[in-house]
This record gives C-alpha cells, sequence and structure tokens, in this order.
C-alpha cells in the first residue's frame, strides 16, 4: 500500500484511518461526499476470477471495506448479501449514508483482530483486498494479522472462500496462513498493477491474470518471472473440513498455469 507521504506503519492505526475518512480528498466533510477510492485493483479487474469461484448468491464479508467501490460493483453484477467492516467509523458512516438504498449491502464498525459479533462459519466467501497488508505495517504485526486470519478462518463455513489480494508473495503470505489452525487448500494468481497493464496494453481493458502452480514447498516456481514487479498476488484459499495433525496447507490440484 502506498501513495503520499504518511509512514507505512499509520496503515495499521485506526487513527490514521478516521483521519483519511475525515479529509475533503478522501470523500469527507467538505468533499462532496462522492469520494472513493480502490486499492489494488478494481472489480472489473477481479470479475472473472470472482464470478469463477464465488457464486452470487453467497455471503459475502468484505475486510477493511473503506470507501471501495467493490461492494458496490459486485451487488450491480448480481450479488445478493455483502457485509463490509472496517475499523473507521467514519468511512462506516459514509457507506451507509451513500448506500442507505441498496438493502443487499450492509456497513457495520468492527475490528478484523476481534469478529466476535459473527458466529463460527457465518460467510461463504471472505475478501481481503490490501487489509492483512495493513495489518502487517502495524506496531502488533505479525499478531495482529494472525488475530485477523484466525477470525477468518472462524468465520469461514468448510469449504469456503477468503480471497486474498495483497503484495505479499508466498515465503510470506503462505507461511502466515500456515500458521491458522486450518487446513487451507490454496491456489495462487498473480495480476500486474494496473498501471503496468495499461502501459503494456495500447490502452485495451482485457486483464492480464495468471493462475501460477506453486512449488511441493509452496514457492514461486524457481524460473518464474514477474512481470510487474510491484504484481499483486491474489490467494484463493479454500477451507477444509479436515484438519490435518499438523494444519498445514495442501496446494492446488491444477499444475497448469492458465490466464483469464
Amino acid at each position: 500500500m502506498g501513495g503520499g507521504n504518511c509512514n507505512p506503519k499509520d496503515f495499521g492505526a485506526a487513527a490514521y484511518w478516521e483521519a483519511r475518512y475525515s479529509s475533503p480528498s478522501t470523500g469527507g466533510k467538505g468533499g462532496g461526499g462522492g469520494g472513493f477510492f480502490d486499492w489494488y485493483q478494481s472489480y472489473s479487474a477481479l470479475r472473472p476470477l470472482l464470478r469463477a469461484c464465488v457464486p452470487t448468491s453467497s455471503r459475502v464479508l468484505m475486510l477493511g471495506c473503506g470507501n471501495s467501490l467493490l461492494s458496490e460493483d459486485m451487488v450491480k453484477d448480481g450479488y445478493q448479501n455483502i457485509v463490509n467492516i472496517d475499523i473507521s467509523s467514519v468511512v462506516i458512516e459514509q457507506m451507509k449514508e451513500k448506500h442507505m438504498d441498496i438493502p443487499r449491502l450492509t456497513y457495520m464498525q468492527l475490528d478484523v483482530r476481534d469478529m466476535s459479533f459473527f458466529g463460527d462459519g457465518s460467510f461463504d466467501c471472505i475478501i481481503d483486498k490490501g487489509t492483512l497488508d495493513a495489518m502487517m505495517c502495524g506496531d502488533d504485526a505479525p499478531h495482529g494479522a494472525y488475530k485477523m486470519l484466525a477470525e477468518v478462518a472462524r468465520l469461514m463455513r468448510p469449504g469456503g472462500i477468503y480471497m486474498l489480494i495483497t503484495y505479499g508473495a508466498p515465503k510470506e503470505r503462505l507461511t502466515l496462513l500456515n500458521q491458522v489452525q486450518c487446513c487451507w487448500e490454496v491456489e495462487l494468481y498473480i495480476m500486474p498493477t494496473p498501471e503496468y497493464q495499461l502501459k503494456w496494453s495500447n490502452g485495451a481493458a482485457h486483464a492480464m491474470m495468471e493462475k501460477v502452480a506453486l512449488t511441493v514447498d509452496r514457492q514461486l516456481p524457481p524460473d518464474y518471472v514477474l512481470k510487474d514487479p510491484e504484481s499483486h498476488f491474489i490467494y484463493v484459499c479454500y477451507k477444509s473440513d479436515i484438519v490435518t495433525e499438523d494444519n498445514s496447507m495442501v496446494a492446488g490440484q491444477d499444475d497448469a498455469m492458465t490466464s483469464f
């Protein structure tokens, strides 16, 4: 996550987000109420993967929703039930007001490290677009990130999906996921940044998303080269209803590389 002159550690602090969403430049007071911002990727870029993995009837939890358009765009595309949470009470009130006429979208102020408001197995899909990255910038990292992932695992029904969009490579993110008391089957997709795609696609709208098979030790293939050094890693993590003795992850079954 980047931009501006803020210290990266600000991304892990509630006070940073309250101040950010109170600023006119991000849709706060005096900003006309129309401010939206999407970290990393837009719905149009993620749509092929979301539609392939997440049925529109799914109950979806959006972690760290901020003032992103992702949930709104998903509802416009047929998704029926999306619960949005964020640590910032400021942005939650903004989004409630903006979407008061869309009952399929609900907004709640919650800390992702403690989502005890929800019962076990409450969601079919949990989407995280940059929230784990923000937690890894916090003063309590990596402990706070671990607490968040433990809550994610608890809230997902067996067979449910945790879709993680992150800057973190497998060495960092899969190691963290594997510490949670859950058995995951993980598929990895890699997508260049929107800026890179625009530069090399001559303005074409086609999203460049590649499925990449992990090695036996859950790393990128040794000969794999990122097209864009700033690429986003997208982990589609399926929660197994069988927990192995060592809580180890199970890699995806498809060894082929495909593109969307």
